[in-house]
């Protein structure tokens, strides 16, 4: 695994080991890490990969964030009202 920064400074560990597609219908690039076995998917291979990456480190509790109001919003809870600093499944 090779060492990669997020742009905030944070360093994740990037997978180094998948295997890479095109889905069966050719519309989307399919992406699996081969050590965690997690898998995504994008439009286009640099999609894919980076969508890849990102999900490895979420895996793996390299890289995370607190969510954004208009996120918050959009999962029906409302920012004013989240004061307990506790998330729901859904964004954990």
């Amino acid at each position: 695994m090779s060492s990669k920064s997020d742009g905030d400074g944070e360093e994740y560990t990037a997978p180094t080991h998948i295997s890479l597609e095109r889905s069966t219908e050719g519309d989307v690039w399919l992406v699996r890490d081969e050590e965690t076995g997690v898998a995504t998917e994008g439009e286009t291979r640099e999609e894919a990969l980076e969508m890849l990456d990102d999900a490895v480190a979420a895996f793996k509790d390299e890289k995370g964030r607190e969510p954004t109001d208009e996120e918050l919003r959009d999962v029906g809870i409302d920012p004013r009202e989240n004061t307990s600093g506790n998330l729901p499944d859904i964004l954990k």
